[in-house]
């Protein structure tokens, strides 16, 4: 597939990419965008590095195919289990000049900079806890000001989302059991990065359930898109592959009327979309 478009790529294993598209689109009205969901193999977050890195690989070729030339993972597990392997073995062999990041550094970064006692929490899915992408990168970015950091997996999270039972009895019961593990595992975290960005949906559970007072809670949909920004100014040859007509594109893997329900939701206004097969 040929296009004169260059539009961003945004994929993630379901909805939850659609809260750091929406801060794309707020953030950088003029850009093309392409949005891919894989909702018909959802969830990621309890599959294999294995099974991650392939869906996740098809996905980025995909979009390789509609003309992007830049393609962010808005999706946690993707970026802790696919990310490195794609950047360091697929991209120089399929695609050398074009470019893929995830949401897990700009996260790291921000947090680094703003925690005040160096004490962290995330929650996120069982595959992102698992590759400990989190610690790992806060041990590397942070240069010593993080010296703690606790997590906890909350499985129960994302079919919440995806099942549209917010601000329900049940959903407050897994969030308030999770933020109380957490927490127990460290009392003195001042910095929550919430690890899946399905979680902003969760946000009023969330804060209504953290034990502690003072807790800054980071979403990750705005501080993507601003590192967005930076980088696209840091590195023009990117920018410069990237065409600005406004236009927006969503892809999915899930039967159209269901996604499109569902995302007019998370973006608050009616969308259309086409059924893709990986």
């Amino acid at each position: 597939m040929t296009t004169s478009n260059h539009p961003i790529g945004v994929f993630d294993s379901g909805y939850g990419g659609l809260t750091v598209l929406k801060e794309f689109i707020s953030q950088m009205p003029e850009y093309d965008f392409v949005y891919l969901g894989d909702n018909a193999r959802t969830p990621y977050g309890t599959r294999s590095f294995d099974v991650v890195y392939e869906y996740t690989l098809e996905a980025v070729k995909r979009l390789f195919d509609e003309g992007c030339h830049l393609v962010i993972l808005a999706c946690n597990t993707a970026s802790a289990k696919a990310l490195r392997s794609i950047q360091q073995r697929d991209l120089p062999q399929i695609a050398p000049h074009k470019r893929v990041l995830g949401v897990i550094r700009p996260s790291v970064e921000e947090v680094a900079q703003s925690t005040q006692n160096g004490h962290v929490g995330v929650v996120a899915t069982s595959g992102t806890v698992a590759s400990d992408s989190y610690p790992i990168e806060l041990e590397k970015w942070s240069e010593g000001r993080v010296k703690q950091t606790s997590q906890e997996a909350c499985p129960m999270w994302v079919p919440i989302v995806e099942n549209n039972v917010m601000n329900t009895p049940g959903a407050d019961y897994f969030i308030q059991q999770n933020l109380e593990a957490l927490f127990q595992k460290d009392p003195l975290i001042d910095s929550l990065i919430l690890g899946c960005t399905h979680y902003p949906l969760l946000i009023e559970s969330i804060r209504k359930f953290i034990p502690q007072q003072g807790v800054r809670v980071i979403e990750q949909g705005k501080i993507v898109a601003q590192k967005l920004q930076d980088y696209l100014y840091r590195h023009p040859e990117i920018e410069a592959n990237c065409t600005k007509t406004s236009e927006r594109k969503f892809l999915t893997t899930e039967e159209v009327h269901f996604f499109e329900a569902r995302a007019s939701q998370f973006l608050g206004y009616p969308i259309r979309a086409r059924k893709i097969e990986l």
